[in-house]
């Protein structure tokens, strides 16, 4: 094929985002089809982690203005990264200077997000790339390579790539790789968000409030605790003595204006909590009830006996933020065919949230495929080449991610007192260990 590609993305989350960035930057052709019908309409998702790996993949892929944005918007650093018991004793702590490392840097660094917020950000400058209402039905595939998506208003597209990233549930992935499928786990969390107010700020254990913590009890659970703390002056560019006032406050003075990308003040501060345990360890019935009071009382009936400051945080918390999620993960998936048709993201390695490494590995795909679409895209490889490139870096690295997700969820719900025990001994001699706290923090700077 000696023409400029055109790519067809379905699917507006943050990996198809990322991509379409990085290709419109690149100058290569792309179209965004996205199922929601506004921008406004997917408000949904709590803070995520940026990575190392994420961080390289959105600068690399965005243009400066919204890098900018992204730093900007992300959340104050915590201080670092923990692991409690259930009664708040310190096993092991890998401070905030130990995690970045020699050589930090915005890019080579971790941050604290919002996932709608960074969501705002991708999607700016793309209103004439992504299209809303497109609910992706199927896709065909023509003699000369050529690929049509169809869509449910009876609308089509062709392009010489489609990606999919559409998600976990990716309609692309089940006509494309039918074979391919997601295992329960059968680990079932459930999650909420405390509003961070200064009355919550007065009785949260500093620990708690500044850190990231992983909370270890003696058997077959955990807890996962985070705070998003968004930086109000940093949303806005302009007059200071205005940063702090929401979006649409403050009469028609334009000095002050949302940094670009952004539709609304998103800097809510919560401290998010996620309770996690094989789904036969709750009461029968007990995760049948959507409602979140219920499931309040739920998680305080598993922790019963842990550390106060547990049980209020999810007594206190927002009963309309309370979910359960029940945990899958993507059975291995072998090389295939190179066709026109690739996936990224969840779509294709779906993962737990145990690793937190699910949104990063969607993100490096998208710059992996940006950088191959744009090489084929200027004459530097044929287009099939560059595809079959990316799919088989993408299927080493991130089926080794799902691998580690899986296994952190499997270790953090099963396993008596003695093999509990075991580990919470092995966290405490790693905190005695200057050198093994730098290997251990090293190992997730990535």
């Amino acid at each position: 094929m000696t023409r400029r590609p055109h790519v067809l993305v379905i699917g507006g989350g943050i990996g198809g985002l990322c991509l379409a960035q990085g290709l419109r930057g690149a100058g290569v052709s792309v179209a965004v089809y996205e199922r929601t019908r506004v921008r406004t309409d997917w408000l949904q998702g709590y803070r995520i982690h940026i990575s190392p790996h994420g961080s390289r993949a959105l600068h690399e892929c965005l243009p400066t203005e919204l890098w900018d944005a992204f730093t900007a918007t992300a959340g104050r650093p915590s201080a670092g990264f923990g692991f409690l018991t259930e009664q708040l004793k310190e096993l092991l702590f890998l401070d905030r200077e130990l995690l970045a490392g020699d050589e930090a840097s915005p890019v080579r660094s971790h941050h604290s997000v919002s996932r709608i917020t960074l969501r705002q950000v991708l999607l700016g400058g793309m209103d004439d790339v992504v299209h809303h209402g497109k609910e992706f039905t199927r896709y065909e595939q023509a003699p000369d390579g050529r690929v049509t998506a169809y869509f449910s208003d009876g609308t089509s597209a062709t392009g010489d790539v489609l990606v999919a990233a559409d998600g976990a549930n990716s309609r692309v992935r089940q006509q494309y790789l039918p074979g391919a499928r997601r295992m329960d786990t059968g680990v079932v969390a459930i999650a909420g968000q405390l509003p961070l107010d200064d009355r919550a700020r007065a009785w949260l254990p500093r620990q708690l409030s500044t850190s990231v913590n992983n909370i270890m009890p003696p058997r077959d659970s955990f807890m996962f605790v985070a705070v998003w703390e968004g930086d109000r002056t940093a949303v806005w560019e302009g007059d200071r003595k205005r940063a702090a006032l929401p979006v649409g406050v403050g009469g028609s003075d334009d000095a002050a204006r949302p940094r670009p990308g952004l539709l609304f003040d998103n800097t809510q501060d919560y401290l998010f909590w996620a309770y996690a345990a094989k789904r036969d360890a709750y009461p029968a019935g007990g995760l049948d009830s959507s409602d979140g009071g219920a499931l309040q009382g739920l998680t305080q009936s598993m922790i019963r006996g842990w550390h106060p400051a547990l049980l209020r945080i999810v007594a206190e918390s927002d009963p309309a933020t309370v979910a359960p999620v029940r945990i899958r993960s993507m059975a291995p998936v072998g090389p295939w065919p190179t066709t026109g048709v690739t996936l990224l993201g969840d779509a294709i390695h779906n993962m737990t949230p145990m690793a937190g490494i699910g949104a990063n590995t969607a993100l490096r795909d998208a710059s992996l495929l940006c950088r191959k679409l744009t090489a084929a895209g200027r004459g530097q490889a044929p287009l099939l080449s560059a595809i079959h490139e990316y799919e088989a870096e993408m299927l080493d690295y991130g089926f080794a991610a799902v691998k580690l997700s899986l296994r952190n969820a499997r270790q953090a719900t099963s396993g008596g007192r003695a093999t509990r025990g075991a580990v919470r001994t092995a966290l405490r001699m790693a905190n005695a260990i200057p050198l093994v706290k730098r290997q251990m923090a090293r190992g997730i700077r990535g």
